[in-house]
């Protein structure tokens, strides 16, 4: 498993994650909110499937070399 998630993308994908999984409790009670948890997991551990089954990787060149 190679990290293919950057550091924007983290804080986006842990932000929509919060205001979704915050709508199972508040809010409309909605079963959707339930992919947070996908997205607070994928960003916590820096890899996520779907982007890997698409080829795609957001982190930038710096956090790729390390550097950032």
């Amino acid at each position: 498993m190679r990290k293919n998630v950057g550091k924007v993308d983290k804080v986006v994908r842990i932000l929509l994650g919060v205001l979704l999984l915050g709508n199972v409790f508040v809010g409309l009670h909605n079963p959707w909110g339930w992919i947070g948890v996908a997205l607070i997991v994928t960003a916590l551990i820096g890899f996520c499937p779907v982007y890997s089954a698409l080829k795609l990787n957001t982190m930038s060149l710096g956090e790729k070399l390390g550097f950032k």
